[in-house]
């Protein structure tokens, strides 16, 4: 029995061990994907770079970045049907790294088109960093619902730190040095993600030895059929939408409750350290029930704090409703991995993880260009539009789940 004991304290050491380097793995690799469009603006306004019109040229970098996340399924295809999917998250990771660090250096200094292919090459990297490293924590975070919604938690926390500590970063290097410095300092950092990713258990190969991944257009057709992860990846896309514009929002919201453009930048803060909170609170006490359940209703409460910035009479209560909306963040990014990682086959577990983090980044990219096109609307309307949509959402997965069951109902009825 004390042998036995041994054995499990020593197996259970080890876990917490691996989901440790993950999270470092995770977080320095998801920081330098989130700091890296803002950095390289910086760079292409700098007037070190000489560039005629530096504004436009980092937004075409920035797209340039996340455009590629399209391309994801088939690069998670090759980590479903790896045999050590570590060497394809750390060769990916490290790919991520060299690539802006080569866009850094021509920038400014060679043609933009170079600076721009040596970024798309980065972008095409980064669902790897994100849904592609998550597929992989289901292998680590041991037996039973409550260690994986743990697991799942701290999964969360790792997105929102790097959320809030990749822009820092590059904020604060570009300041006092230059804004070179600080996209060096994220291509470092993914690089070592890729050798921390490299410590990682290797796991079971998905599916077992034999089996082959499925096709990226099978895969995308399961999301499609498969009632759970349909309602899942709508759901995600909508709140994306819906949030996707709140930096652009966050700035006229501040104007107009009198406390200038620029503490627009505090209620960004309020949403970042809010999610921050919120999953602190998942992991420390970990989410009960059906993940497809859970996605309802965090959508649910996600909608009614927008509805609660739309609403708020002064900045300091913009403040708190702007901290609640990051707070319910957290719960529903929770509910979405687990969703993920209960419902997909293990055949296409890291294809379905990186096409619902596609959908979701392409989503919060249309959701900001709607906010910028129809900010002369008001922020209250935007954030009303953003709540009634949300809520909307909650409501369909509810109807689609309700339908789905009557037609399985009628199926099985005799005669």
């Amino acid at each position: 029995m004390l042998s036995a004991y041994r054995k499990g304290s020593t197996r259970g050491s080890a876990q917490h061990a691996a989901i440790v380097r993950y999270l470092v793995a995770a977080t320095l690799a998801r920081g330098a994907d989130a700091g890296a469009a803002a950095g390289l603006v910086l760079l292409a306004v700098s007037p070190a770079t000489h560039l005629g019109d530096g504004a436009k040229a980092g937004a075409l970098l920035a797209v340039g970045l996340t455009a590629p996340h399209l391309l994801g399924p088939w690069l998670a295809r090759r980590l479903d049907g790896a045999r050590d999917g570590r060497v394809v998250l750390a060769v990916a990771f490290g790919a991520y790294g060299g690539a802006l660090a080569v866009a850094t250096m021509l920038l400014g200094r060679a043609s933009l088109a170079l600076a721009a292919g040596a970024v798309v090459c980065a972008g095409a990297c980064g669902p790897l960093l994100t849904g592609g490293l998550s597929s992989r924590l289901a292998g680590l975070a041991g037996s039973g619902d409550r260690a994986k919604r743990r697991a799942e938690g701290w999964d969360a926390v790792s997105y929102g730190l790097a959320g809030t500590l990749g822009p820092a970063v590059v904020a604060a290097l570009a300041a006092v040095t230059t804004p070179v410095a600080g996209l060096l300092a994220l291509a470092g950092a993914a690089v070592v993600a890729a050798a921390v990713v490299l410590t990682l258990p290797r796991g079971a190969r998905p599916g077992g030895a034999e089996s082959d991944p499925l096709t990226v257009r099978a895969a995308v057709r399961l999301v499609a059929v498969h009632g759970p992860l349909r309602r899942v990846s709508a759901a995600t896309a909508v709140t994306a939408f819906s949030f996707g514009g709140f930096a652009v929002i966050a700035v006229v919201l501040a104007e107009r409750l009198g406390a200038g453009a620029g503490a627009g930048a505090s209620l960004v803060a309020a949403f970042g350290l809010g999610n921050l909170a919120g999953s602190l609170l998942v992991t420390a006490v970990p989410l009960r029930g059906e993940p497809e359940l859970l996605t309802s209703r965090t959508v649910a409460v996600m909608g009614a704090m927008l509805a609660l910035c739309a609403i708020a009479p002064s900045f300091p209560l913009a403040v708190a409703a702007f901290a609640l909306a990051g707070a319910s963040n957290a719960p529903f990014m929770t509910a979405t991995l687990a969703a993920r990682s209960r419902y997909s086959p293990p055949r296409a577990r890291a294809q379905v993880f990186v096409s619902l983090a596609g959908a979701k980044v392409a989503s919060a990219s249309a959701g900001t260009a709607v906010a910028g096109a129809a900010i002369g609307l008001g922020p209250r309307a935007l954030l009303a539009a953003g709540a009634a949509l949300t809520a909307g959402a909650a409501a369909g997965t509810v109807l689609d789940r309700r339908r789905d069951g009557e037609l399985a109902r009628s199926s099985s009825a005799p005669g």
